[in-house]
């Protein structure tokens, strides 16, 4: 059977879970780049004969003598671009699940979570054969064949070389035409150096979540003995004793110092950082973060809200970035 049909009711229950307890946090209208029939003011201008009086702006009009009506912002669909690193280090996982599994339930709920009439949806597939792009387009069957492609993906052997994360986000860059939610889904195990350039300059033109997918064992090195490690992505062996506590010591240091080097490169560049683990609720780390992030931009928005909101600005429906 395929692994799509095997999940398929995973997915299900997913969905049901999703739409019940997120259902509306990263829904909204999205504010277009051009004014249009919509519900966001913007720019107050004078009167003109045919203007619609329910447009009218009252305080510039006392304070100029001089009648003024408040455009409005189109409202536009959203359109959701998500990377998704299905390389040979996301193939691991030591407690309830890998992280290539934990990534495409991240992946399966920002798209369930977007899903509306006419906000569309396209991918990248980072993986050993390359990076496929599966176009954006509206609808449940798009997305759910979305997901299948990238649970059909298969396992990269140890050794085959892989493209960059760096790279697939260039390329994603280059595809992406309207300013959009950009979700880029990994373990962010590349050196940050390699990956920050290209994120910085996606987060130039869109709002972008970086979905940080990370096991325990990432962390810290238990004490069991001679344990033989293998790299996932070159296929090198290594016996390591693990009941040095010297060894275990420097090993939670450098993971420690890995993990705050990528959350410092995802905020130069201007990303919102959510990190999902294998071993807690996800679900729940999603709520909370995107009601953080509502907050936020609430408080951002409400000294806007008795002058003129700036064109292109994100609201609370452009996502959890």
């Amino acid at each position: 059977m395929k692994p799509y049909l095997m999940a398929e009711p995973a997915l299900r229950r997913l969905e049901l879970t999703i739409t019940r307890r997120l259902d509306g946090l990263l829904q909204g209208e999205h504010l277009g780049l051009v004014p249009g029939p919509g519900s966001e003011p913007a720019e107050s201008r004078a009167y003109r004969p045919g203007d619609d009086v329910r447009r009218m702006d009252w305080n510039v009009t006392a304070r100029t003598n001089e009648p003024h009506v408040r455009d409005l912002v189109a409202d536009r669909e959203l359109e959701i671009w998500a990377l998704l690193d299905a390389t040979a280090s996301m193939d691991f996982g030591t407690v309830a699940m890998e992280k290539r599994e934990l990534a495409l339930s991240a992946l399966a709920a920002i798209g369930f979570l977007t899903q509306r009439t006419g906000n569309r949806i396209g991918v990248h597939l980072l993986h050993g054969g390359g990076v496929r792009t599966l176009p954006a387009r509206t609808g449940r069957p798009h997305l759910m064949a979305l997901l299948q492609a990238a649970f059909a993906l298969p396992r990269t052997p140890p050794g085959v070389a892989e493209p960059l994360l760096g790279v697939a986000a260039e390329q994603l860059g280059r595809v992406t035409r309207r300013r959009g939610l950009v979700v880029v889904v990994s373990d962010f195990l590349d050196a940050p150096e390699t990956w920050e350039p290209p994120l910085r300059r996606l987060t130039a033109r869109h709002q972008v979540l970086a979905v940080e997918v990370i096991d325990p064992r990432e962390l810290t090195l238990p004490d069991v003995g001679i344990l033989t490690l293998i790299d996932p992505e070159s296929g090198r062996r290594r016996e390591v004793a693990t009941g040095s506590a010297r060894l275990r010591r420097r090993y939670a240091e450098a993971a420690l110092a890995q993990r705050d080097a990528v959350s410092g490169a995802l905020r130069r560049a201007g990303a919102a950082h959510l990190r999902l683990r294998t071993d807690r609720d996800w679900v729940r780390d999603l709520v909370q973060h995107v009601m953080r992030q509502r907050r936020m931009a609430s408080l951002a928005a409400s000294p806007t809200r008795h002058g003129s909101a700036p064109m292109g600005a994100p609201t609370g429906g452009g996502g959890a970035a």
